[in-house]
């Protein structure tokens, strides 16, 4: 069995040198299971001494570097010594696998060597259904030797953190069927094929109509999986595939088994499709699951309590705030292309932090408005919250998909024009804003008092965390970067379209 997996080229005394210095070094941080802040989705972490430069034609700083084909869209997650990191199959790591693939790996921390990897073949026909070329954008989240993701099928699965290494545990165990097309003959499982415990068809169950490529970052409470599903607009651009298919639901962790799905109307009212993943939080004693609906609107629901119902129920909607009430509520797919006038949607998480919720909503990055808001909402209140729950609200004059990261008092959200803006986490006072390159899909990463953050055309940022601009570091990388870096373990892993980096300070 062929199995490559490619290095960075320095030259030979330099990686032999890295090697020496970092490898045996213990690391003193945290692992970094689940994408942002556990239950509060703040983009932040506690990692500390992490690097502020670094060189990536000499290799300084550099622990090591893997390739990954060419449509790595999402970010890296660690945990339990391994880096999860979504790609295509551009480059092939197995002979066995060819073809256009979503894939998700499975990495050694220590030297990014492959331990095990999801392969996942195309819906195929309508290319919309699931888009070539993109690899597996969902940011797993790891708890113990389980992980939880959504593949480019739209189908969520729990994985085994040892793969097949310690055997074909089920009871799913049809993995050799399920890694190739349905047109070719299935294959034998054998190291190192991913090990997939449970699988959940959202398109099959609850009748999800995907577009382009799902995003979902699980998030994990108790027994109890949460998580947006994808469903979204037809080749059209003009038609929800599935009005009545729900945006947010409840799984058992355990089995995959359907809990609870919400039943607020949200599909009619989907303008793109349901991008961003829930969020948690205690308030006053009562928790709390933070959803952005892609009509704009964040819906605080009731958390699931144990034993669960043996039926599936609807999520129990403690309030609403729409994030834009004056944007078109009726034909909204008539408003497609309009960057002028056009519905709004919420792309990245809400964010849970001292009894408010901080979320960016605005026009869809492709077809909507150039305009979208950070918005600031106290989320003790119930009901319909529209006009009386937002406490700021901070205008962008650009589409946003940002995650806020809140740090030192302060929220920073990235923007489409590449920008980064600096806002009081109390007040929405505007305090800077930085040009960092060409557009910007992922979010900031505030860390070791710095925010970390990496624009599409390749341009690399770390500017301190402050109320006065300094901008600490600039570099750029040889490809786009569409993830939000992530720091673990004392280690800043950013990913780019086609490589994924380990960098440490020396």
């Amino acid at each position: 069995m062929k199995i490559n997996v490619s290095l960075i080229s320095f030259p030979a005394g330099k990686i032999i040198l890295s090697t020496v210095l970092f490898l045996g070094v213990p690391s003193f941080g945290e692992d970094q299971p689940q994408w942002g802040e556990r239950h509060s989705r703040n983009m932040v972490s506690q990692e500390t001494g992490l690097p502020i430069r670094f060189n990536l034609e000499t290799g300084e700083g550099i622990l090591w570097s893997v390739a990954l084909g060419g449509g790595s869209y999402g970010s890296p997650i660690v945990a339990q010594g391994r880096v999860f990191i979504g790609t295509n199959n551009s480059e092939p790591l197995d002979e066995r696998h060819h073809g256009d693939r979503g894939v998700l790996l499975c990495l050694d921390a220590r030297d990014g060597s492959l331990v095990w990897q999801l392969v996942v073949p195309r819906i195929g026909g309508d290319d919309f259904l699931d888009w070539p070329g993109v690899g597996i954008c969902s940011e797993p989240t790891v708890e113990g030797d389980r992980i939880y993701t959504v593949t480019t099928r739209s189908e969520v699965v729990c994985l085994d953190l040892h793969g097949l290494e310690n055997g074909n545990d089920g009871p799913y165990l049809d993995e050799g069927r399920h890694s190739v097309p349905m047109d070719s003959p299935a294959i034998a499982t054998v190291p190192p094929d991913a090990d997939i415990l449970w699988r959940f068809d959202l398109r099959s169950e609850i009748g999800q109509y995907p577009h382009d490529s799902p995003h979902m970052s699980i998030l994990l409470d108790g027994e109890c999986l949460y998580l947006n599903t994808g469903n979204g607009v037809d080749n059209t651009h003009k038609k929800i595939g599935n009005p009545e298919a729900p945006s947010c639901i409840a799984l058992d962790k355990k089995t995959g088994r359907l809990l609870a799905e919400e039943n607020e109307g949200i599909g009619p009212r989907t303008f793109h499709e349901s991008w961003s993943s829930p969020s948690l939080g205690e308030v006053n004693g009562r928790r709390l699951l933070f959803f952005g609906g892609p009509d704009g609107i964040c819906y605080a629901f009731k958390t699931l309590v144990t034993p669960f119902s043996e039926q599936v129920i609807s999520f129990d909607c403690v309030w609403r705030f729409d994030c834009d009430p004056e944007a078109p509520k009726e034909n909204i797919h008539d408003y497609v292309g309009n960057t002028r006038e056009s519905p709004s949607e919420i792309m990245g998480m809400p964010v849970f932090y001292k009894n408010r919720v901080y979320v960016v909503a605005g026009g869809d990055i492709w077809w909507g408005k150039r305009r979208s808001w950070l918005k600031c909402i106290d989320a003790t209140l119930k009901g319909d919250i529209t006009r009386t729950g937002e406490l700021w609200s901070y205008d962008i004059p650009r589409q946003s998909c940002a995650t806020p990261a809140i740090l030192n008092g302060l929220v920073f959200v990235t923007d489409d024009a590449g920008c980064v803006h600096c806002v009081d986490a109390e007040t929405g006072e505007a305090y800077w804003v930085h040009k960092v390159g060409r557009s910007i899909w992922s979010s900031a990463l505030g860390a070791d008092h710095c925010i970390y953050v990496g624009a599409r055309n390749g341009d690399f940022a770390i500017l301190a965390a402050t109320k006065q601009k300094q901008v600490l570091f600039s570099t750029r990388f040889p490809d786009a970067i569409h993830g939000t870096p992530t720091a673990a373990n004392g280690v800043l892993y950013v990913s780019t379209l086609s490589r994924l980096y380990a960098i440490k300070t020396p």
